[in-house]
């Protein structure tokens, strides 16, 4: 039987790495279907990069500041690095720059994000204190595809944690992170399998999806 060809990941970040730290974890897996073949940082000091170099992954930064010819220039060197890996899929995890349309369209079907919150409400940054603020009382994360516009592509999955009574940003970053590092993973999976697929509306179908498997992502009682 010969051996099964994972898909390779490359993973974009720009602080500690803990969505990355999950990816890894779940790659431990003999029967995960996906790999981490590079990651990326726009912050040399990232604290990802030592993740990934304790994994034996090829760990790469460069600094965006001052970086000759700009964002278009800049991005385009990210993809060389990109490609020379041969890296399936492009997955951002917590990488805090906008990427630039050509970025976009080079990687397009084949670029993904998570957002902590249930997109399409709370675009953009400090969106823990915006959903504190309009006081929801469901909050939680979103993996999509990556579109030219910020935080508006299809929408792959979301799991959704309860506000809770005494909530600051903080404590509600925290109980959502707790569910990115089980949601992101599991798209990888989905995406890996083949299983998911984008309609000309762009609505995503995850094919033959279980519903204890759906479930999973959607852990509204937990209270922590």
């Amino acid at each position: 039987m010969g051996k099964v060809t994972k898909l390779k990941l490359a993973v974009l970040i720009s602080g500690g790495g803990s969505n990355l730290q999950a990816i890894l974890d779940a790659c431990k897996s003999a029967d995960y279907p996906a790999e981490v073949v590079l990651v990326f940082s726009n912050q040399t000091d990232a604290g990802g990069l030592t993740r990934g170099r304790d994994a034996g992954i090829r760990s790469e930064a460069i600094s965006h500041k001052g970086y000759p010819g700009g964002r278009e220039a800049y991005d385009a060197a990210v993809s060389a690095l990109i490609e020379e890996s041969g890296a399936d899929l492009v997955v951002l995890a917590g990488y805090l720059r906008l990427v630039s349309e050509s970025f976009v369209t080079r990687w397009k079907d084949k670029l993904i994000n998570i957002h902590p919150s249930l997109l399409p409400s709370f675009k953009g940054l400090h969106v823990h204190q915006a959903a504190l603020d309009a006081g929801v009382k469901f909050a939680g994360c979103t993996v999509h595809y990556v579109v030219p516009e910020v935080d508006s592509g299809p929408i792959i999955a979301q799991a959704v944690v309860p506000v809770l009574p005494g909530d600051d940003a903080g404590k509600l970053a925290q109980r959502i992170l707790r569910q990115e590092h089980k949601i992101y993973p599991q798209v990888i999976r989905w995406i890996a399998e083949g299983r998911v697929s984008v309609d000309a509306k762009g609505i995503v179908t995850i094919a033959d999806a279980k519903p204890a498997e759906m479930a999973e992502l959607n852990p509204v009682l937990e209270p922590g």
